[in-house]
């Protein structure tokens, strides 16, 4: 039975969203320093793919707090932000000199678009989040004049020009986020600092200039200018849909790229802001009351009459600290320094002397029997005894509920037994390409787990080589190792490696991954046999 298409629709937005949230925890993470300081050195770049190599010697040009990391632990940061969303990985020809160099360098990295636009959100919190920013309030005078200018041409005989009509309506829009970011970013910082209750006089006195003077500015010109804006977008209401295909009529930009396969746009596209009905009734309901909620302007008032009524109570409490009828703020700052510098012990007595509340002590319960307690012993200084749990929660040591049934671990085995079969059928599959490939290495790409299997091998039989020593020919004392036959083999695959060194042999390993070249060796990839005929089978590769 299909399932509906709506079903698939919010099931593809729910996967979408979870992934667009993933990319955020690399902000969150214990090595998060070190992410933050990998995704800057990817920002500086554009459509640029940088290597290990290449990542760490930027960061050891920025002297950043990951610059220290090897190869090794950068390789599992990248990695991890791959996963995350943050960056892509991309393949590129590399040329190393040994094979854990090639399996270092043959990944290369680039930068998301989600991952680019987060780490750019990150640093601007990170660089102003204390911040107090100002209002761009002379934005909204040019909001109003573009506008009425913008509704006489529309309603004027023949309409607007395309192109003239597609730049004002990008510089509206452009003035009136800048304005309304600006608005949202002051009044959130205008919060939290008059929800403090414990503003001395001198920060009181400046926070009150402020509210009474900016605030009361700002509020002022948008009151004045919200009545206009709104006639002007009331003119220009009707016309907006034919505007609007006006200006799509005239360029598209990325939207009237041509569908592919079944009529959809391969990627999604998000339009400039002004270009789509929703954008201007988005900026129609920040001046007008259009869905019965209220409009921002609205609400802009409301939150300038709480601040005015938060400062209002900064003002009777202060007032009544300076009589004397409350205020311990001095004395509970005192006691929280000294609670601050104490050592623990301290602390306790501090907490006794100040709060009258003793640790609890329960009785009833024996010591250990390794442990003589004298008489005397105060129980202040005594040794703690343990209380069990149930005693400690219930009052009583009675024992209370089901002994629970045994765990049935049977799906998780299962599913181990499950990844067993399908990791060594991958490897038997990988053993079987390399045998049937073995006479055309340099004709056929392997697979990345054919190629895995092959430097296996390779290194157990690099690593079981024996060196043997010959005089050198042009009569000298110094002497030279040749290297003998070196094997390894894998029995439950069935399938052997023989390294032979031959001067000026060339083997070349092509693979999706990469291409991996072997100077002076020789490689002869066969079935595991006891018998010589079956070793004469073998396959020379070079």
């Amino acid at each position: 039975m299909k399932a509906p298409a709506s079903a698939t629709s919010s099931a593809a937005d729910e996967h979408g969203a979870q992934r667009r949230l993933d990319a955020y925890s690399y902000l969150s993470a214990p090595e998060r320093l070190e992410h933050v300081a990998i995704m800057r050195v990817f920002c500086r770049t554009l459509l640029a793919d940088l290597s290990v190599p290449e990542v760490m010697g930027k960061l050891l040009q920025a002297g950043a707090p990951a610059a220290g990391l090897d190869a090794d632990t950068l390789t599992v940061r990248l990695e991890q932000l791959v996963r995350w969303g943050n960056l892509l990985r991309s393949s590129h020809t590399v040329k190393a000199s040994s094979i854990s160099e090639y399996q270092r360098s043959r990944a290369r990295y680039q930068l998301s678009k989600l991952g680019e636009r987060i780490q750019r959100d990150a640093d601007g919190v990170l660089a102003e989040a204390d911040a107090a920013r100002e209002v761009s309030n002379e934005l909204l005078a040019l909001v109003e004049r573009g506008l009425r200018e913008l509704a006489e041409l529309v309603t004027a005989p023949g309409g607007i020009e395309p192109q003239d009509g597609l730049e004002r309506v990008s510089t509206l829009f452009v003035q009136f986020t800048e304005f309304a970011d600006s608005i949202r970013d002051f009044y959130a910082y205008l919060g939290q600092v008059l929800a403090r209750y414990d503003l001395d006089s001198t920060e009181y006195q400046g926070f009150k200039e402020l509210l009474l003077d900016y605030v009361e500015a700002i509020t002022e010109d948008v009151a004045f200018r919200a009545p206009r804006i709104s006639a002007a977008l009331d003119t220009l209401w009707p016309h907006i849909p034919g505007l609007l295909a006006r200006l799509d009529a005239h360029t598209q930009g990325l939207a009237g790229l041509p569908p592919q396969g079944d009529g959809r746009l391969e990627t999604r596209v998000q339009r400039s802001r002004g270009r789509e009905v929703a954008d201007w009734e988005g900026l129609r309901g920040w001046f007008s009351n259009t869905d019965g909620q209220g409009s921002q302007v609205d609400q802009l008032r409301d939150a300038t009459l709480r601040a005015l009524q938060s400062l209002l109570a900064n003002a009777k409490r202060m007032l009544r600290s300076a009589t004397g009828e409350i205020s311990r703020r001095r004395d509970l700052l005192r006691l929280a320094r000294w609670f601050d510098e104490a050592a623990p012990q301290d602390a306790h007595d501090i907490a006794v002397a100040a709060f009258g509340l003793y640790g609890a002590r329960h009785l009833g319960i024996p010591p250990a029997t390794d442990e003589v307690v004298p008489a005397y012993t105060s129980w202040w200084t005594g040794p703690v005894v343990e209380v069990p749990v149930a005693l400690r929660e219930r009052g009583s040591r009675a024992q209370r509920g089901r002994t629970s049934t045994v765990e049935d671990h049977s799906a998780q085995k299962q599913r181990l037994r499950t990844a067993a079969s399908e990791q060594a059928a991958a490897r038997a599959a990988a053993a079987d390409e390399l045998r049937s490939a073995s006479e055309r290495f340099a004709e056929v790409r392997l697979t990345s787990a054919a190629l895995g299997l092959l430097l296996e091998l390779l290194a157990t039989a690099l690593g079981n080589a024996q060196l043997r020593r010959r005089a050198d020919t042009d009569g000298k004392d110094a002497t030279k190792f040749d290297l003998d036959q070196a094997q390894s083999e894998d029995a439950e695959l069935g399938i052997r490696l023989t390294v032979r060194r031959t001067a000026g042999a060339r083997c070349v390993l092509h693979s999706v991954d990469g291409d991996l070249l072997l100077d002076d060796l020789e490689l002869n990839v066969g079935r595991t046999s006891s018998t010589p005929a079956d070793n004469d089978a073998e396959v020379s590769a070079s």
